[in-house]
């Protein structure tokens, strides 16, 4: 049993920090009750945000607050901290961090510990292209859900208020950079909604929508199959949305995006779900990292080669044991990382009382994917399904994993709800700019910028 206070550091809300620190405090119940073990989680927001209904978040099927946990309720027994960590020393086993009250006095806080779970997870994964950070778009949280979906609507709104066909034209061409899940999943229901939406706008048709997918390898949805990735290509063409593969996205610069194969579509809004890269963070540690900025650990979740650190998830590179071939590591997706968060936590408490460690093994069961109501594409032990069945599955298998009992009840109303009554097409994208309207009102200008509608997200 632990003898001293040990005191555990997670670095990370998501995922791995949540369900590491969930299952610790539940495994380790005596020992925080008797002070011998004290857990600490330092995440930027806090809550665990559950991406794969960020999709239908932004379509409006499910409240943006249904698809987030607060970790102050689900983490009863540990110290949770709205914070980031900007350096990790851990040879001497302190962490430097920054609150929002440091902040405001420009300082910083040290915090030290005994065990050191490193989760800070990834983030986007952008290139050079000339106008993508003063247009591009990106679809990783929920703010960024939520301000999608109001922006696409702002945009219907501007083409049904005017008769300048370059204005309409341009707002709405909708352009996704990135066949993967985030991509195919958000153009999908995006689309989908947009359709919906039309009907209630006098001058605007689905047709008149476009929607556009540049994908720079040749296929999309690698996850679900060569076979599986076609057929989602076939039925995203049949709703008009152009698939664009072996194409690069070089320049959005001036509100137009232009391709690698000589395309031009002018445009305000482009998405970018263009594959993600490790936390910066990991660069500012003195721990192990492989060629992609990894941290390296072991099959049993800890960093190499050193003492008292661990990691799993996006921020590491976890040997695969159940692979055939030597050097090959676990995907970094939320199925892996539930799952390694389980054995990370248990493998702590092991350490801590004198335990040999598990390792962790785990095979890849398949991957669902919605490409909108009623439609999506599944590859489940080996079993392909195609359509409303895997639709199905998309909607039964998140249900049963997205955290707490709270959650799952929620969300399952809002599904029965939505299919009682119709879909609301409100955008709220003032939201974004809060006090613009009083500021206006005070005879200032928009905090922003005077020609942006305080009542637009764009």
């Amino acid at each position: 049993m632990v003898k001293e206070r040990a005191r555990i550091l997670v670095v990370g809300g998501g995922y791995v920090g949540m369900y590491t620190a969930l299952r610790l405090q539940h495994r380790m119940k005596r020992e925080i009750a008797r002070d011998e073990l004290e857990i600490t989680v330092v995440t930027p927001d806090p809550y665990m945000t559950y991406q794969p209904f960020l999709p239908e978040a932004a379509a409006g099927a499910i409240s943006p607050r249904h698809v987030v946990v607060p970790l102050r309720r689900v983490l009863g027994r540990c110290r949770v901290i709205a914070g980031e960590v900007t350096r990790i020393d851990h040879a001497r086993r302190t962490a430097t961090l920054t609150t929002p009250a440091t902040q405001e006095k420009g300082g910083t806080e040290t915090l030290t510990y005994d065990e050191l779970v490193l989760a800070p997870g990834s983030v986007s994964r952008t290139l050079p292209i000339p106008g993508l950070l003063d247009y591009g778009i990106g679809f990783k949280t929920v703010e960024e859900a939520i301000g999608l979906r109001n922006h696409v609507i702002e945009q219907m709104d501007i083409a049904s208020s005017t008769r300048d066909p370059a204005i309409r034209d341009a707002a709405l061409t909708f352009v996704f950079v990135g066949g993967g899940y985030a991509g195919v999943e958000a153009l999908g229901e995006l689309e989908d909604m947009a359709r919906y939406a039309a009907r209630y706008y006098h001058n605007l048709k689905p047709e008149d929508m476009k929607w556009i997918l540049v994908e720079a390898s040749d296929r999309i949805l690698p996850e679900v199959g060569e076979e599986m990735g076609r057929y989602t290509v076939t039925q995203l063409r049949r709703r008009n949305i152009q698939v664009l593969l072996g194409t690069r996205l070089e320049s959005c610069a001036d509100r137009v995006a232009r391709l690698s194969d000589g395309q031009r579509f002018p445009t305000r809004t482009v998405v970018w779900t263009a594959g993600v890269k490790p936390h910066p963070l990991l660069a500012a540690t003195d721990l192990p990292r492989d060629d992609r900025g990894r941290l390296k650990c072991t099959a049993e979740l800890t960093v190499e080669g050193v003492a008292h650190a661990w990691s799993a998830g996006d921020a590491a590179a976890v040997p695969d044991v159940t692979a055939a071939g030597p050097g090959a590591l676990t995907a970094p997706n939320a199925q892996h990382a539930v799952r390694q968060a389980k054995v990370l936590a248990d493998n702590i408490a092991r350490t801590l009382r004198g335990e040999p460690l598990e390792r962790y093994a785990h095979k890849y069961v398949g991957s669902v994917a919605s490409l909108g109501l009623h439609k999506g594409v599944a590859q489940v032990y080996g079993r392909r399904l195609k359509g409303y069945p895997a639709w199905f599955m998309h909607r039964a298998y998140h249900l049963s994993r997205v955290p707490t009992f709270n959650r799952k009840a929620r969300v399952l109303a809002e599904w029965t709800l939505a299919g009682l009554f119709k879909r609301e097409i409100v955008s709220l994208g003032s939201l974004e700019h809060p006090r613009a309207e009083f500021e206006l009102a005070a005879g200032g200008k928009h905090p922003l910028d005077p020609n942006i509608n305080p009542k637009g997200s764009s």
